[in-house]
C-alpha cells in the first residue's frame, strides 16, 4: 500500500555519502514525472567525504552518464593512459602484467579514477541544481519501525520523520542494518596505508607509461593511481598482519600511523615506491581490512526498508569495485521504483526485484575482491609455498581477465531480464 491520493511517494535516504546522493540523484531521475519527495539525512554537521581515491570502472561510468552526470565526472578524474593497473615486481619494477581498461581514457565514457570530496561535490551540486532532494545533516538514525503503511524512523536527537521507503545507505557500519542483521565483520589479515601526493613532487623521475602501478610481493603490495586530473596520486599500501600485532588499529578513515613504519615495511621494494613514501605525510591513513560474510537479505518490512551500498554488501578494496557496486544499486532502485508506482505492484514486490537484479551479482563483487587480495599476495591456493618467481606466471593469468565480468555487465538488461521473469 502506498501514499493517499495526491500525497507524494516519500524517500528517506540515511546516509549522505556518495551512495546515498547517487541514489537521490537516480530516484529523482527515473521517478521525475511520478510524485516523489526525497529526504536525505546525514549524521555529520555537513556533507563532506574522509578519505581520497576511489575508482569508478566503465559499468558505472555509463550510469553516471545516463543521468547526466558524466561530462562533470570526466572533468574531476585521472587519467590512467588506457590502463587499469600495471602489475609489476615489487624488487626490480619490471612488469608482470599490464592490464588494460576496456575503453580508452579519451573516449567520453571511461573509467574514472576520482577524488572523494570532488565525487561528493559533483552530486551535492546536481542535487542543487536540479532540486533532487532536501538535505538534512545531524540526523542518526536509531530506529525505524512500521507505522501502518509508512515506515517511521526515529533519530538520536529524538525527531521522527515517516516515509514510505526508507533507503540504507548508511555505510560500512550502518545503524540501519543493524537493526535487521547483526553485524559480521572479521579480520581480513591484512592492513592499509592511504595517502596522497602532489604529482608534480614525482612527474620529473616517473618512470612508467601510466600512473596506475601495483607493485606484487608476497604478503604485501603497493598501489597507486591518480585522481584530480592526474594532480595527484592517491596511495594505497597493504601488508599482511597478524592479529595479535595490530595494537588497537581500527577500521577507521580517521586512524592513522608513522610514514617510518610504513617505510620500513616497504624497504625491500624498487626506489619508484621507496622514493613515494617519501613524499607522503608523516603520518598517514592506517586502518585494518575487515572482511563480511554476504547478507542473503536486503529487503525489510514489507518492502518499506532497503539496503545498498556498503550498508548491504560492504567489500574488500582490491578490485576497486564497491563504489561502482553501489552507483549500481542506486540505478536500479530508481528503475524499480518509477516501475512500482507505474503499476498495480506493491512496494514490496518492486523491491524485491531490486534485490533479484544486485544481491547476485554484488555477492559476487564481495568474494572475488576477497580472492583478488591473496593472488595480489601470493597468499591463494596454488601459489601458497611457492617462492616468488614461481608464482608470478600463475598470477599474470589469474589477474589478465578477472575484471572483465565486471565492466561488461548490462545493467539495464540484467534489469530487464528478472522483470520479465516476475511477470511470468
Amino acid at each position: 500500500m502506498g501514499p493517499k491520493e495526491n500525497e507524494p511517494f516519500r524517500i528517506a535516504i540515511i546516509g549522505g555519502g556518495i551512495g546515498g546522493l547517487f541514489t537521490a540523484l537516480s530516484l529523482h531521475h527515473h521517478c521525475k514525472n511520478d510524485n516523489i519527495a526525497i529526504d536525505v539525512y546525514e549524521q555529520a554537521s555537513q556533507y563532506s567525504e574522509i578519505g581520497a581515491g576511489v575508482g569508478i570502472g566503465v559499468n558505472a561510468a555509463k550510469l553516471l552518464h545516463r543521468i547526466g552526470l558524466g561530462d562533470a565526472m570526466n572533468n574531476i578524474a585521472g587519467d590512467r593512459k588506457g590502463v587499469w593497473i600495471s602489475f609489476r615486481r615489487f624488487d626490480n619494477g619490471n612488469d608482470i602484467v599490464t592490464v588494460p581498461s576496456p575503453s580508452n581514457d579519451q573516449q567520453k565514457i571511461r573509467q574514472l579514477p576520482v577524488h572523494r570530496a570532488e565525487f561528493l561535490e559533483v552530486l551535492l551540486n546536481a542535487v542543487s541544481e536540479r532540486g533532487a532532494a532536501t538535505l538534512h545533516t545531524k540526523k542518526i538514525c536509531r530506529n525505524v519501525e512500521e507505522d501502518g503503511h509508512v515506515a517511521r524512523i526515529t533519530f538520536q536527537d529524538d525527531t521522527t520523520a515517516t516515509a514510505n521507503l526508507v533507503v540504507g545507505c548508511d555505510g560500512i557500519h550502518s545503524s540501519l542494518r543493524a537493526q535487521f542483521a547483526p553485524e559480521n565483520p572479521t579480520y581480513s589479515g591484512r592492513i592499509a596505508y592511504r595517502g596522497l601526493v602532489p604529482s608534480s613532487k614525482i612527474e620529473a623521475w616517473w618512470p612508467f607509461q601510466t600512473y596506475s602501478v601495483s607493485w606484487l610481493c608476497k604478503d604485501k603490495h603497493f598501489f597507486v593511481f591518480p585522481i584530480s586530473q592526474n594532480r595527484t596520486l592517491n596511495i594505497v599500501a597493504f601488508v599482511s598482519t597478524p592479529e595479535e600485532k595490530l595494537e588497537g588499529l581500527r577500521e577507521s578513515w580517521t586512524s592513522t600511523g608513522e610514514r617510518s613504519q610504513l617505510a620500513k615495511d616497504f624497504e625491500d621494494f624498487e626506489k619508484t615506491v621507496r622514493r613515494v613514501i617519501g613524499y607522503m605525510d608523516e603520518k598517514p591513513s592506517k586502518w585494518i581490512l575487515n572482511d563480511r560474510e554476504p547478507l542473503e537479505q536486503w529487503v525489510w518490512a514489507d518492502g518499506k526498508v532497503v539496503l545498498m551500498g556498503d550498508a548491504a554488501h560492504a567489500m574488500l578494496p582490491h578490485q576497486g569495485a564497491g563504489a561502482g557496486q553501489a552507483i549500481e544499486d542506486g540505478y536500479i532502485l530508481g528503475r524499480a521504483l518509477h516501475d512500482c508506482l507505474n503499476s498495480q505492484g506493491s512496494v514490496q514486490k518492486w523491491a524485491g526485484l531490486y534485490q533479484d537484479v544486485r544481491l547476485p551479482r554484488a555477492q559476487k563483487a564481495q568474494r572475488t575482491a576477497r580472492e583478488a587480495g591473496d593472488v595480489y599476495e601470493m597468499q591463494a591456493e596454488g601459489l601458497k609455498g611457492l617462492d616468488y618467481d614461481a608464482c608470478l606466471p600463475k598470477v599474470r593469468d589469474r589477474l589478465k581477465d578477472r575484471m572483465k565480468w565486471v565492466w561488461s555487465e548490462e545493467i539495464d538488461g540484467a534489469y530487464e531480464s528478472e522483470k520479465a521473469k516476475m511477470a511470468e
